[in-house]
């Protein structure tokens, strides 16, 4: 048998084996957090879902988003959304790499990014890549259609 053949042999073997993670019960306590944004117990499990140096990428800007300040800004959403929820809508997993297409949906009781939204609701959709290292989040790149939410809220 040649190296490649064994190391195929090998990665076929793991695989069948389950020695690969599957982690999306752990990515799913993200969307947990966020529809839920105001309960410690969901606070805790993301925490332990997330590395202590994990980080939010919404954009090229440079400007990470620590655990910490996510957590603050996830914090404010729940008084300013009480119904915000984030449901996943699918699934995918590629080795240590978990992509989520969720919609998030919510009613603001104040003024959203300028929009007061008179009672209007927003349903938008997501797209989370999560990456994963020893079976926690170690960073999560994100896109959200906040412009279509401000459009719906402003009654366009």
């Amino acid at each position: 048998m040649n190296i490649k053949t064994f190391i195929a042999s090998a990665v076929i073997a793991t695989a069948a084996t389950g020695a690969f993670a599957d982690n999306k019960d752990t990515v799913t306590a993200f969307y947990d957090l966020l529809s839920n944004p105001g309960q410690q117990e969901q606070v805790d499990a993301f925490v332990a879902a997330t590395s202590a140096d994990w980080v939010s990428i919404g954009d090229y800007s440079g400007n990470a988003k620590t655990r910490d300040a996510f957590l603050g800004q996830v914090g404010g959403f729940a008084k300013l959304m009480p119904d915000l929820n984030w449901a996943i809508q699918d699934m995918h997993q590629d080795g240590d790499t978990v992509i989520v297409r969720s919609r998030a949906t919510g009613t603001p009781v104040a003024p959203f990014f300028g929009i007061d939204g008179e009672g209007r609701s927003f349903d938008i959709m997501t797209i989370d890549i999560h990456e994963m290292e020893d079976g926690v989040i170690t960073q999560t790149y994100h896109i959200e259609d906040w412009a279509g939410a401000l459009q719906q809220l402003a009654g366009k």
